[in-house]
């Protein structure tokens, strides 16, 4: 492969390798398994996009950013982290990132060292173990972890945007009768736990609740056939079928109000199409500028206490929403 043009160290720490299997990879040497190979270039690839963030000056922080979440979204956290590292000067932050079962990267991390873990992962014993073991400051993402040591909670207010959500559909369907389908994702995640807490404490219709797995459009059509009186739809997260396929599944089916979640390219596609009544909304960048923020406060570089302020909840409708940036 052609040299590239950082050093061996640089290309290890982005990695997570020691400099000599990086250097057996650099100069085509056997003995390397392929799926090490793949994370050298893929190290090299992250080098690549943030090369003018590396060359600034000031000192260098290297981050990782842990994510299990459908591919999707996992691509929108690494573009709004690439998007925002530019401008986090005078510091300059390097991102790591690791995406599928949390639990072999966090173990991998508290190895290689890191200054700062930002993790979105279900709140599971095994999860909240592997935490422990890191020894750095951990913030996280979009759906926390209470029983781990993280210095702060990035992200929306959970339980805020359920009861959101129960509002929102109660003025829409006023004193009409509907019955509420709520969609989640698979997994335990905080998040969607708070969620659907919110939603509850608010919400005084029937519900109807269904699973965001690879069978999302068959689980929903059997819903609708057993309660056909459903006339609003919450998505809590949606997971492997996407939002797409909860409108496909109520095609002949008429609903009159759906909440959906996060403003990702889906969703700004549906939104424009008037599928969704209505998308709750977060700014990943601003989030994703707080973490990095609370570990340069770890590290004693920023001053001040590290505290956890959830983001406002942003009610998006065709009519206001933003340009997608990324």
């Amino acid at each position: 492969m052609k040299r590239p043009p950082y050093r061996i160290r640089e290309i290890a720490a982005q990695a997570g390798l020691s400099e000599a299997t990086v250097d057996r990879v650099l100069h085509g040497r056997g003995g390397v398994r392929a799926s090490t190979v793949r994370e050298v270039h893929h190290a090299i690839d992250d080098l690549d996009r943030q090369r003018d963030q590396v060359r600034l000056g000031g000192r260098t922080f290297l981050v990782d950013v842990v994510v299990q979440a459908p591919p999707r979204f996992a691509a929108t956290i690494r573009a709004a982290m690439e998007a925002e590292l530019p401008a986090l000067r005078p510091a300059v932050f390097r991102a790591r990132f690791h995406e599928g079962d949390v639990v072999p990267a966090l173990g991998r991390i508290s190895r290689s060292g890191s200054h700062g873990v930002i993790l979105k992962a279900p709140d599971l014993p095994e999860v909240v173990a592997a935490t422990r073991g890191l020894g750095v400051p951990l913030v996280t993402l979009v759906t926390d972890l209470p029983a781990s040591p993280r210095i702060a909670y990035v992200g929306i207010d959970n339980r805020a945007a359920g009861a959101t959500t129960a509002y929102l559909i109660d003025q829409w369907l006023g004193d009409r009768p509907g019955d509420v389908l709520v969609v989640r994702g698979e997994g335990s995640f905080r998040g969607e736990d708070d969620r659907a807490a919110g939603f509850r404490a608010e919400n005084r219709r029937p519900v109807v609740e269904v699973v965001d797995d690879r069978n999302t459009v068959p689980a929903i059509r059997a819903a609708l056939r057993e309660h056909p009186g459903i006339r609003a739809i919450y998505s809590l997260y949606a997971g492997a079928g996407g939002n797409t396929a909860v409108v496909e599944a109520f095609e002949g089916h008429p609903y009159e109000v759906f909440i959906a979640h996060d403003l990702d390219g889906e969703n700004t596609m549906l939104l424009r199409e008037r599928k969704p009544s209505a998308v709750l909304h977060h700014d990943l960048r601003t989030d994703l500028r707080r973490a990095c923020h609370a570990v340069l406060q770890a590290h004693g570089v920023v001053p001040g206490p590290v505290r956890t302020n959830p983001s406002a909840v942003q009610v998006i409708t065709p009519y206001n929403a933003p340009p997608v940036e990324f």
